[in-house]
């Protein structure tokens, strides 16, 4: 009995293909009808305590080196003990956002966000556009 090695064998995926679209059409009918509910027991939230939201700061930085904190105008040289004293009113939990025009200086920057930490603030975020 002699095997002829040119001879390759076919493979046939016809059933296979059939079983997986019968296994299909089932799980299509079949999942819309199926509902699990978990009953889950919530806790009890205290009716006397009320989360306050703290305003965030923005220190905007434009390209002549004018520092405006909210709404309050400021020079670059003197900001480091004016944001001191100006920290002393806000809460050190606040989120700090610096706006900065890319065309500034690294150093101008860091030396703001360094006057932000240096007040205590914790949260500090630079901002971009994008």
């Amino acid at each position: 009995m002699a095997y002829n090695w040119d001879e390759k064998p076919e493979l046939n995926i016809t059933p296979l293909v059939d079983v997986m679209l019968v296994l299909l059409a089932i799980m299509m009918v079949i999942a819309p009808n199926m509902i699990y509910e978990e009953q889950i027991n919530l806790p009890q939230s205290s009716k006397t305590k009320s989360l306050s939201k703290i305003p965030p700061v923005h220190i905007t930085i434009d390209k002549d080196k004018k520092v405006k904190i909210n709404k309050d105008n400021y020079e670059l040289n003197a900001f480091i003990d004016n944001f001191f004293l100006y920290s002393k009113k806000l809460d050190l939990k606040a989120t700090v956002l610096i706006s900065a025009d890319k065309r500034l200086d690294y150093g101008v920057v860091m030396s703001v966000l360094a006057a932000v930490k240096q007040a205590g603030f914790v949260e500090v975020s630079l901002a971009t556009n994008g």
